[in-house]
């Protein structure tokens, strides 16, 4: 798959299969868009183009509502590898591209710039200034600029629709095995081991403290975790919490995970969180004998939920 930082970068191609969108999370709704670009690429003998935004739209249009991310742009783009697209192009969201029009889109941009042939799109896809294009609009433009159009209904999971805002109510209401199933494939946080308290290391659980990096990315709701844990190319269980430690009378959020088995030194090395079950709410204890003895149950229910 070629990256390329912005359409200007682009060199046109003579048949060229396009979806556009934020894919925020590459769920499996947007892996239906994928497969079925892919399809459409194979069928026609064409190249497979997405492209995608950043910023996030939302996060130019409306700063002021702190939208969370499910993934960065390095998780998504690792997501794309494996669907072998051709052609990966990031769109740079500011006010003035919000502005131009769903003809201006498909006209200057899709047609003229990329050598659009097919165009897949999901059923209530929008695009252009105030959202103002759709799919229904779509159908006015194909004759006049000679492009075919795939329609791809909804993704359902249980008869429930897969949404990028379901799947994120889902991580902040902690329900992360409800997550998982909507993305499929387990929700994952990567952040630097900074140096802690020494608390967890003083009780007989050592934890390592992330620090996440992305001030958009989405993180769970508090409380405990069964986590698998990846590091120089292996992978361990591990229990993580993410909270204030008020049996402590700590005040500021942090991510800690303690990791079974494993005892090396890894300040200041990168850690890859997958999350698979939310085990208890974060809370404060009476004594520390108490936190050590709920810290047992913990661990036993974590390694009874992980693979």
């Amino acid at each position: 798959m070629k990256i390329h930082k912005d359409v200007e970068s682009f060199k046109k191609i003579e048949k060229a299969v396009v979806t556009t969108g934020t894919f925020d999370g590459v769920h499996l709704g947007h892996g239906k868009i994928l497969n079925t670009l892919i399809d459409v690429g194979e069928r026609t003998n064409s190249e497979t183009v997405i492209i995608t935004f950043f910023p996030h739209p939302r996060l130019v249009l409306f700063p002021d509502h702190d939208l969370k991310l499910i993934n960065t742009i390095d998780e998504n783009i690792e997501l794309f590898k494996t669907y072998g697209v051709d052609h990966l192009i990031f769109q740079k969201f500011d006010k003035d591209f919000s502005r131009i029009t769903s003809l201006e889109y498909i006209r200057d941009i899709l047609c003229k710039k990329i050598g659009l042939t097919d165009l897949v799109i999901g059923y209530n896809h929008h695009f252009g200034r105030n959202r103002e294009g759709s799919i229904n609009n779509l159908h006015e433009y194909t004759d006049l600029y000679g492009f075919d159009i795939h329609e791809v209904l909804p993704f359902k999971l249980n008869g429930h629709s897969v949404s990028s805002t379901k799947i994120r109510n889902a991580i902040n209401d902690g329900e992360l095995e409800l997550a998982n199933n909507y993305l499929g494939y387990s929700f994952k946080l990567s952040g630097e081991v900074i140096q802690g308290r020494g608390v967890g290391l003083s009780i007989g659980f050592p934890t390592a403290n992330i620090k996440i990096e992305n001030k958009n990315k989405i993180i769970p709701l508090k409380g405990v975790y069964a986590v698998n844990v990846y590091y120089n190319q292996n992978r361990f269980g591990g229990m993580l919490n993410i909270g204030t430690n008020p049996t402590f009378k700590g005040n500021k959020l942090s991510i800690e995970v303690h990791i079974f088995d494993f005892n090396q030194d890894i300040y200041n090395q990168t850690l890859q969180i997958e999350f698979c079950k939310r085990i208890r709410n974060e809370k404060k204890f009476n004594t520390v004998d108490e936190l050590k003895q709920q810290l047992s149950m913990d661990k036993i229910a974590a390694l009874n939920n992980l693979d």
